[in-house]
């Protein structure tokens, strides 16, 4: 058994003084508040707060960070990031995705749902086994010490009953049961979870969708969906099918507990009461949201209606747990001229306790006994987080004030962010065709 003792631990919606972990085989084996370090325990000076969860996740896109050029819309993103797609290999989606998941592992993420489509060749093939993409993302997060789900994506049309364009081909199954036969081949890990998701309702017909989740409640999986990103989606889904993206999956049931809804940025009213009377996630983007001139869902409403927030990295344009967290706040704030829209705590929760569940991981929920054993630690004499309130600090503290990540109560801190950035730098270059490294005059050193 090994112990730790935290300073500060984030138990039950606030910090505690004095915090004994217990840890065996992986596990909280106690959790005590109240005490004094013992001879042996490991000291954990700062704030202790459960593992974050990233609820969404598209690692390739990690190669378009930083990337000038890339149009005025989400729509113009999308070609450069089919250009990404077209150039992956299972050697190099795994090579990008350990580089990518140590990244995150940084940023205090103990756990990523990997929103997963890339299935094929390029010119829609499939590889001699069916799962090799998948397989290589679910090596690389065992690989960099990150636990993962894989939301195996099925992606049949390139919108609402259009065939797939050829930059889509890649992604292919041809139909609901090619996708549910591919997927039945893999298995859940003690550091894997497989999970689902139904790309978009531009992608999944309704008819598809309800199969899709049918058989993920039938086989206990998780299920994800992108919803509503853009309002030319709504648009679309209105003038082919006559109703919302949400209502039109609502009426095969898509919707439950075990559903999370992606972006959600433009719903009705109608729509965010079908959410929360389901009690579905809706996974939050803020940086992708922001970055993809998306805009900003209505956060209060949907938890009012029972809905809960989880937050994801989606493209990767940042990975930070912290500050998507604060992105939640400030972006309600900005928008509608009002303070404390969500305290502390419920970032908090978005972080951890919403985000495990939504990728199936009850397990790893909380610092609480029986619980996974994932746990990350702030310091708090920096000069970011110097004089805050304890409460605050959700708020206040970056990536860069975490001293420590334990997953499995092993120490999952990197401890080499140059070498891990080095090499992200060449196969980010690689992947998009570049040849050469950034001229002196254009580095910030």
């Amino acid at each position: 058994m090994t112990t730790f003792w935290c300073e500060q631990a984030w138990i039950d919606d606030r910090p505690q003084a004095g915090v004994r972990l217990e840890v065996h085989d992986g596990h909280f084996r106690s959790v005590l508040t109240g005490v004094s370090p013992r001879r042996g325990d490991t000291l954990l000076p700062g704030l202790t707060l459960p593992g974050f969860a990233n609820a969404h996740s598209h690692t390739f896109h990690r190669a378009l960070r930083g990337l000038s050029g890339t149009g005025s819309s989400f729509w113009a993103w999308r070609e450069h990031m089919y250009r990404v797609a077209g150039a992956l290999t299972p050697d190099s989606l795994y090579e990008l995705a350990r580089l990518s998941y140590r990244e995150m592992l940084a940023a205090g993420y103990t756990t990523v749902g990997e929103f997963h489509y890339v299935h094929a060749h390029p010119d829609g093939t499939p590889y001699a086994d069916r799962n090799a993409m998948g397989s290589a993302l679910i090596a690389a997060a065992a690989d960099a010490g990150i636990r993962i789900t894989l939301l195996d994506t099925l992606y049949l049309s390139a919108g609402f009953g259009a065939p797939l364009e050829p930059a889509q081909a890649r992604f292919d199954d041809r139909d609901v049961d090619a996708w549910i036969a591919r997927v039945s081949r893999m298995r859940d890990t003690p550091g894997c979870r497989i999970g689902a998701a139904a790309h978009s309702i531009r992608a999944v017909s309704p008819a598809a969708a309800g199969r899709l989740a049918a058989w993920c409640r039938a086989e206990g999986r998780p299920i994800h969906v992108h919803l509503s990103e853009q309002p030319q989606e709504n648009e679309q889904c209105v003038a082919a099918l006559g109703t919302t993206p949400a209502q039109a999956l609502a009426d095969v049931g898509f919707w439950g507990a075990d559903t999370t809804a992606v972006h959600a940025t433009h719903l009705t009213g109608d729509d965010i009461a079908l959410l929360g009377a389901a009690h579905a996630t809706v996974a939050v983007c803020p940086s992708t949201e922001a970055d993809l001139a998306d805009g900003i869902p209505a956060l209060p409403e949907l938890q009012h209606a029972g809905a809960a927030i989880a937050l994801g990295s989606d493209q990767n344009v940042l990975s930070d747990g912290l500050r998507e967290a604060q992105s939640l706040e400030t972006s309600l704030r900005l928008s509608r001229g009002t303070r404390e829209n969500l305290a502390p705590a419920e970032l908090v929760t978005a972080l951890t306790r919403s985000g495990q569940h939504s990728l199936g991981w009850d397990d790893a929920t909380g610092l609480r006994a029986g619980a996974l054993a994932d746990f990350v630690t702030l310091h708090l004499t920096g000069l970011r987080t110097a004089g805050c309130a304890l409460t605050e600090l959700p708020r206040v503290a970056t990536a860069d004030d975490l001293t420590s990540i334990h997953v499995g109560g092993v120490d999952r801190t990197p401890d080499t962010p140059g070498a891990i950035a080095a090499e992200l730098d060449a196969l980010c270059r690689r992947l998009r065709g570049e040849d050469h490294a950034p001229r002196e005059e254009d580095r910030d050193d």
